[in-house]
């Protein structure tokens, strides 16, 4: 389930609970008694059913439940329902999501909503689509491990900019938190991605779409297209994307950008490789970084020389003044060096027991043109895409790519 990168605080008698309970609510009746005890609330600011499983009669009742009720439609800020569909039938959960998502809407006082865990898949990206788009209270969305490919992702990419849209409309906050992980959103959906996100610029802070199997060219259009116009970028999280050298020399163009915002930067095991791990932290040596306190760059086939030369030296230097946590495993350095035991001495949970051996340097460049090859960057237009986009009912985004099969 991912965790999330912001802290809330509530009364203990404000929020309802049946988290982890692995309860089967199948019909009115199985979820008849937990609705009562979260009548007996006077005011309900966060409901957490996650680690249950619901079905389309027991959904019904919870929907009327929160619509009828305003210690709940007019409290409710943060909704958990991660988890929430195991064993259930597509057809089960596209009718839950039709009669639960309308319902958040009602309510404007709902900023956090947690989807993560459900096995969406591209069936019920409508009802996605149309809330994502519509949910101006909106400012926290995770919707991790959710199966949605591609093709889901282009189009919640696509609500994200109506979304922005409705909000200006209505003068309130853009979007702050956008969590989508473990989503197999691949290369195909990062433009729309980008504009999306692009879109909530000026307020969004926390983005993390690790293990999504993003190649090269997908990462650079989400760099330019998207991450490059959000200066207030406080986590970023690609880990277990892949970049090799290009997309990371793309990635330490752009990264200045947040050197007075970042907290959290995750690139593990997003094979860098040495020129490109060595290009971003020459950053670090560059600027002071004044607020990054998280720093992981696990398995990327940096060499010793650059955590030498650029890393070393800025924490040396007093660049990253801050920085708590640095994970370097699985890189390529000398066991036995002297680094190693500096390093070691500066982070005492630093574990560095699973080092690759040095190659040479011919090797390496002859691997990273090789993979660079086909993963070339094209400029795009822009412009004429969010126009396009901006004159969109959600109704035509919702008919976009209706006949897409999968």
């Amino acid at each position: 389930m991912a965790s999330l990168p912001f802290q809330t605080s509530y009364e203990e008698n404000e929020v309802f609970s049946i988290a982890g309970k692995a309860l089967k609510l199948t019909s009115k009746e199985d979820i008849q008694p937990f609705l009562n005890d979260l009548l007996k609330l006077d005011k309900v600011t966060k409901i957490d059913l996650s680690g249950n499983t619901i079905s389309i009669d027991a959904s019904i009742a919870l929907a009327t439940t929160i619509k009828s009720n305003k210690s709940i439609y007019e409290n409710l800020t943060e909704v958990n329902f991660a988890d929430l569909y195991t064993s259930r039938l597509v057809d089960e959960v596209v009718q839950s999501l039709e009669v639960l998502l309308p319902t958040f809407l009602l309510c404007d006082k709902l900023t956090i909503v947690n989807l993560s865990d459900n096995a969406f898949g591209l069936r019920t990206i409508d009802s996605l689509e149309n809330y994502i788009a519509n949910a101006i209270h909106l400012e926290h969305l995770i919707l991790s491990n959710n199966g949605m490919g591609p093709f889901a992702g282009e189009r919640i990419g696509k609500a994200l900019f109506k979304l922005s849209q409705n909000k200006s409309t209505h003068n309130l906050p853009f979007l702050k938190t956008f969590i989508c992980g473990r989503n197999r959103l691949e290369n195909g959906s990062t433009l729309y991605l980008a504009l999306g996100l692009k879109s909530h610029g000026p307020n969004l802070q926390n983005v993390k779409l690790y293990q999504n199997g993003i190649r090269p060219k997908g990462i650079m259009t989400l760099l330019e297209y998207g991450f490059k116009n959000c200066p207030s970028l406080q986590i970023l999280d690609l880990q277990d994307n892949t970049f090799t050298t290009i997309a990371s020399l793309k990635l330490a163009e752009v990264l200045p950008i947040w050197k007075d915002t970042l907290v959290e930067l995750n690139l593990n095991d997003c094979l860098l490789k040495n020129k490109g791990g060595d290009a971003i932290l020459q950053n670090f040596n560059q600027d002071v970084y004044s607020k990054l306190t998280k720093l992981k760059l696990e398995y990327n086939e940096i060499e010793q020389d650059s955590i030498e030369n650029h890393l070393l030296n800025a924490i040396k230097d007093k660049n990253l003044p801050v920085l708590k946590d640095l994970e370097l495993n699985g890189n390529r350095l000398d066991e036995d060096s002297e680094t190693i035991d500096l390093l070691q001495g500066m982070f005492e949970e630093m574990e560095l027991d699973d080092l690759e051996e040095l190659d040479s340097e011919d090797e390496e460049s002859e691997n990273e043109e090789s993979e660079d090859e086909n993963e070339t960057f094209k400029e795009i237009d822009i412009t004429s895409i969010e126009k396009e986009l901006s004159t969109l009912s959600v109704d035509q985004l919702s008919k976009d790519l209706a006949n897409t099969k999968i």
